[in-house]
């Protein structure tokens, strides 16, 4: 069995897989909703990140979001909120943990409101 987190798949391997063109996971890479392992100019991906982009571009092309809507999204709200993924498919969605896309800006936000509590109020 390949390792889902060892970077194994060139751009162009990736693309195919993904029946995209090799622009647009650059594109993706810019934006920074993607981040492949470089080793000099090569970009290698994982089965992760595979799996990420396959979400991606469920959110831009079968939901209607745009890229800066995504990340905007991302900010606030697990891919799974934006896409209404099934329990199921959020399980096994190692793509979403290995990118580390908790969003921070919620925990924060909970972490602020806790703090911030007055206890006192009767």
């Amino acid at each position: 069995m390949v390792d889902e987190k060892k970077a194994i798949f060139t751009i162009g391997v990736a693309a195919q897989m993904l029946g995209v063109h090799p622009r647009t996971l650059r594109i993706y890479e810019q934006e920074g909703l993607v981040k492949p392992m470089r080793k000099g100019k090569w970009r290698y991906y994982t089965m992760n990140d595979i799996k990420w982009i396959e979400c991606l571009r469920e959110m831009i092309h079968e939901h209607g979001i745009s890229i800066a809507a995504v990340k905007k999204l991302l900010q606030y709200t697990p891919c799974w909120n934006i896409t209404d993924c099934p329990f199921e498919k959020r399980k096994e969605c190692t793509a979403f943990m290995a990118n580390g896309l908790v969003p921070r800006r919620i925990d924060k936000e909970r972490r602020r409101k806790v703090e911030h509590v007055d206890w006192n109020v009767a």
